[in-house]
């Protein structure tokens, strides 16, 4: 049985410029992604798909495969992760290379850590696909929305008066990484499958990087994650 690291790191971003290798907390974001990859022993083979000469050179110089680069469809602004998987997957085909499993990373996910990965790549022993979600951090059910007037009201009123600990509990994507049975996907054309499973991660461990916001966000709970990893007694 084999299996791959798709890290996906195309060049062009629009709300945070060249956010693939902008520096983290010193150093460039994707090598966070690169180095838990390489390191959780789960891997055959660990490969960046890019458009970006740049990208590809500091992925190569941190260890990782680049054997081709993206081509201009899947590297546009409407192509889909599932576009970059299936592309990644059909070009090894045609070198001749097959894996039974894959685990598609994303470039800004420096929560990742290599016994996350790990974990995930050893329930698809059982499971059709793995994703890392984790729960909202208020009732989604109690959602405000703002109407054409300005005014403010209950997305669903029925759930107005209800208590927090009365409504079912409710998860997001974590945005970091999918693990997939490779004849699952081609069979479904996602990640998404019916036999997808749950890796469920606290609020520490999560932060979407869409804005420089964010992006600072991010690194404080970063610096406080690794924290509790080297002292976990404390």
């Amino acid at each position: 049985m084999s299996a791959l690291a798709i890290i996906t790191a195309r060049g062009g971003s629009k709300r945070i410029p060249r956010k693939n290798i902008r520096p983290f907390c010193g150093r460039p974001i994707i090598l966070y992604s690169i180095e838990a990859a390489l390191a959780c022993g789960a891997f055959d083979e660990v490969m960046v798909s890019t458009d970006d000469p740049e990208i590809a050179g500091i992925a190569k110089e941190a260890g990782a495969k680049v054997p081709f680069l993206r081509s201009e469809e899947a590297a546009g602004d409407y192509a889909s992760t599932d576009d970059v998987i299936r592309e990644v997957l059909t070009s090894y085909e045609a070198l001749g290379r097959k894996f039974d499993f894959f685990c598609c990373i994303y470039p800004t996910a420096p929560f990742i850590t290599p016994e996350k990965l790990q974990r995930a790549m050893e329930m698809l022993g059982t499971a059709e696909s793995v994703i890392p979600i984790v729960p909202f951090s208020y009732p989604v059910q109690r959602g405000l929305r703002i109407d054409s007037a300005g005014h403010v009201g209950y997305k669903w009123p029925q759930y107005a008066a209800a208590r927090s600990q009365d409504l079912e509990k409710l998860y997001h994507d974590c945005g970091q990484f999918y693990a997939c049975r490779t004849d699952a996907f081609f069979r479904e054309g996602t990640t998404d499958t019916p036999g997808m499973v749950p890796l469920i991660l606290s609020e520490l461990e999560v932060q979407d990087i869409d804005t420089p916001e964010d992006w600072e966000i991010a690194e404080v709970k970063y610096q406080k994650m690794k924290e509790r990893m080297e002292h976990p007694h404390e």
